[in-house]
């Protein structure tokens, strides 16, 4: 049984037995792009209404290039195939049918909050190392992971184990182009970024040694995506993708939006040729910091509940459109020293990106700080289980404590057996419609000449 970061248990497809290997690159992904495609342009008027105007409209026209046909002009799948179904949050509940509205709190949103400016964000590198990346791909490679930046291929993650994605796998490339694919990474990611990176993949293969199951957890199921083509000037970005581990990085000129990205593992700690790996531990660490610095009046008000249950996540996959009230305490109640612990929760995520972006991040987080929310639920002890949400008009942050899922036999856990620090799932967001940059591509193509 594999895992849905949706807060609801649920049944979930099996992974592809090892005499069955998992499809990759375009055989894995083209029905269901095309589905998808076909499902986004029948939002009509909607579509037109969200990205803005006639011209908006005809960039968006431009990327209905799908033939109705799948991999050697097979017919199409009638519906995406290896989508996880069920359960809030989940593919089966809220999916990429729905236009693309973004996290509020009451189905409203706030406008006003994001705007096209200078943030000063070195973007070159990105630029560069994407290039490269893309040039050293075959022409069936490149043809399954590019897409346009406006592309519904962006909403298409989920940190499921057995589910099909597009792109290409860092399975299907050779050892340079495996070398150009961490490049890209390297470029986006601060040291911390790309350890963390690395040390989820690494676990990844190691637990699933553990229990014989390399053929559903390995290193090499993460996928890479390009949407649009790098520039300076024009909006694009890139998808990392795989098991406990998204990364959706948008570009526009200097301004960088590096959300949604899912950080987890399952274990969060394991011994890997005699060394003890551990990952996801900065944003638990951070988290208890800030609810053990409340007082007692404060933490009345901050944790909703001392029970913790298996899985607690509301914005976890296919839960882009997700609507949720403010909770918990307000940053307006908190002290000086309060608030810059609230801070260290949401640096643990924005610190994974290069320092110019997540200054340019932390900036924007810090203005609405009085009015961040943050909600509690488990216990406050240095070991116990506990689900935080941290929610403001602009950031959305999620650390939860999850029960042993399908690779508790790596750590000696009983799966379902109770919520623990040694599998945790993370997600941070950008309510009010700037997910993927989507705001800043809404407005990119209202104002830029040639789109009008």
């Amino acid at each position: 049984m594999s895992e849905l970061d949706t807060g609801e248990s649920t049944p979930q497809p099996q992974p592809q037995p090892q005499s069955q290997p998992p499809q990759t690159g375009r055989q894995a992904h083209v029905g269901r792009r095309n589905f998808m495609r076909k499902v986004f342009f029948a939002s009509g008027a909607t579509a037109v209404a969200t990205m803005g105007g006639a011209g908006a409209w005809a960039a968006l026209a431009a990327d209905d290039t799908d033939t109705g046909t799948g991999a050697d002009g097979a017919p199409a799948s009638a519906e995406p195939s290896g989508a996880p179904g069920g359960g809030t949050g989940g593919p089966g509940n809220q999916s990429i049918t729905e236009d693309f509205f973004g996290l509020t709190t009451d189905g409203k949103k706030i406008d006003g909050l994001f705007s096209i400016h200078s943030e000063g964000v070195v973007t070159a590198p990105v630029i560069t190392a994407a290039n490269a990346f893309l040039a050293g791909l075959s022409a069936t490679q490149k043809s399954s992971t590019q897409f346009t930046a406006h592309s519904t291929e962006w909403r298409l993650w989920s940190n499921v184990d057995a589910y099909e994605r597009q792109g290409v796998s860092v399975a299907d490339l050779s050892d340079e182009q495996q070398a150009l694919g961490k490049a890209l990474l390297k470029s986006a990611l601060s040291a911390d970024g790309l350890e963390t990176t690395e040390k989820i993949r690494r676990i990844n293969q190691a637990a699933g040694e553990a229990i014989g199951r390399t053929d559903a957890f390995n290193e090499e199921a993460f996928h890479y995506t390009v949407l649009g083509t790098p520039s300076a000037t024009e909006p694009w970005g890139f998808q990392f993708d795989g098991h406990h581990l998204v990364v959706n990085y948008f570009v526009l000129g200097d301004q960088v939006v590096m959300s949604p990205c899912f950080w987890g593992s399952e274990p969060t700690e394991i011994e890997i040729d005699g060394t003890t790996v551990s990952v996801c531990k900065e944003e638990v660490k951070a988290s208890l910091a800030f609810i053990n610095s409340l007082t007692d009046a404060q933490r009345t008000v901050a944790i909703e509940s001392t029970a913790k249950s298996n899985e607690s996540m509301k914005a976890g996959a296919f839960s882009d459109n997700a609507v949720q009230e403010y909770t918990g305490i307000r940053g307006k109640a908190l002290t000086g020293a309060q608030k810059l612990k609230l801070l260290g929760i949401v640096e643990a995520f924005t610190g994974r990106a290069k320092a110019d972006a997540a200054e340019a991040r932390l900036a924007e987080v810090r203005a609405h700080l009085n009015d961040t929310y943050v909600t509690w639920a488990g216990g406050t002890a240095d070991d116990s289980a506990f689900y935080v949400r941290v929610h403001s008009p602009v950031v959305w942050v999620e650390v939860d404590c999850q029960a042993p899922g399908p690779l508790a036999g790596a750590y000696g856990a009983t799966q379902g057996s109770g919520a623990t620090q040694m599998h945790v799932h993370s997600v941070i967001r950008t309510p009010n419609g700037n997910d993927y940059g989507k705001e800043l591509l809404r407005q990119h193509y209202l104002t830029s000449p040639h789109h009008r």
